[in-house]
């Protein structure tokens, strides 16, 4: 998952502001919802009274040469990377993975965040260090995955909708004093199956409102409406659904007096600089980052295959690959000796988390 940043605030008055011309979704039918126009009232800035850590968090994560690394894998799905080498997944084999990555030397040159799944965010090494103490003194925000997952959208065209608005501001208020910096909430939009207008309202609203959430106990909310990238069709559909999904999310951002300079947006790999493009039609600076999972941690988790002696050489494979997407981001990667293994394409039709 490719990443930007959003680092200036700018009004935002309308959605006819960001998508000119006519609709870019086919309808399905589910009735759509009008767009309403947003009162200048409705732009108050309002970060309460973490307005300064805020922007703060934000510029550290969008730091130049330095990207997200996201291990916020349920323990489900951390199951199923563990048993790709041997391992059973139990507790202690998470904690001994997690260990190595977040104690990586000089991880935090190439690392500004670290997106972490609840249990992470409260556990400690296999030396008795609490995790977010070592990324902080690494100079990595630690940050929080709070949604609670994708399920059926009633009345939509076979699509999902992303939980966990509830009970998010006391959730988000205990992450917050457990150390934690910066949010992650995952909604998806499936191009082949419509989008349908339902869908995209329900996605950019549940972020819109995550967001605000967020911000009002002092975390940096990362939007990341997630078009999938199954299905046949062509580059340009995906600029066109990209393009309506990130005006919907602006909109909705707007009413719900969210801070634009203390977000920061994500995007899908093999669409981001499609994604860009459609956030630039609106007339914000954008910054543009890295955030992956799997890309960084592949050849690490292979390279270490559940044994002791092999962490060193696995830490050394979690840097290149760190450094490799450094500076891509700088505009200086050059892939002239990456290794086979580190070439691998790792899409999976109809993966899921």
């Amino acid at each position: 998952m490719a990443s930007a940043s959003l680092l200036k605030s700018s009004p935002v008055l309308d959605k006819s502001e960001f998508v000119k011309g006519q609709p870019l979704l086919r309808q399905p039918a589910v009735a759509a919802v009008p767009s309403r126009p947003v009162s200048s009232s409705a732009l108050t800035v309002r970060a309460s009274s973490y307005a300064d850590e805020l922007v703060k968090t934000a510029k550290t994560i969008a730091s130049p040469g330095r990207g997200i690394l996201a291990m916020d894998e349920s323990n489900a799905t951390c199951g199923k990377r563990l048993a790709s080498i041997g391992l059973e997944n139990t507790e202690a084999n998470r904690q001994a993975y997690r260990t190595l990555l977040v104690s990586a030397p000089g991880l935090g040159q190439y690392i500004s965040g670290a997106i972490l799944f609840e249990e992470t965010l409260y556990q400690s090494t296999t030396d008795g260090k609490k995790i977010v103490d070592v990324l902080v003194g690494q100079g990595i925000v630690p940050g929080i995955k709070v949604d609670k997952g994708l399920v059926p959208l009633a009345g939509s065209n076979n699509e999902s909708w992303c939980q966990g608005l509830d009970g998010l501001d006391s959730r988000s208020a205990a992450y917050y004093q457990q150390g934690a910096r910066f949010a992650k909430w995952r909604t998806v939009v499936s191009i082949p199956n419509g989008p349908s207008a339902l869908a995209v309202k329900e996605a950019a609203w549940g972020l819109a409102r995550y967001a605000a959430i967020s911000q009002d106990n002092g975390l940096v909310p990362i939007v990341e409406p997630e078009i999938l990238l199954d299905g046949d069709h062509g580059i340009e559909r995906t600029f066109e659904v990209a393009q309506k999904v990130w005006a919907e999310v602006f909109f909705y951002l707007a009413e719900n007096n969210v801070t634009f300079e203390v977000l920061s947006g994500g995007q899908s790999e093999v669409e981001a600089t499609l994604n860009l493009n459609a956030m630039n039609q609106a007339p914000n600076p954008w910054h543009v980052s890295f955030s992956y999972a799997r890309a960084l941690q592949n050849t690490c988790l292979k390279t270490w295959g559940g044994r002791p002696e092999n962490v060193k050489a696995a830490q050394e494979v979690l840097l290149v690959r760190a450094k490799a997407n450094s500076l891509a981001q700088l505009g200086k990667y050059s892939a002239e000796g990456e290794s086979e293994e580190a070439k691998k394409g790792m899409f999976v039709k109809g993966y899921s988390y």
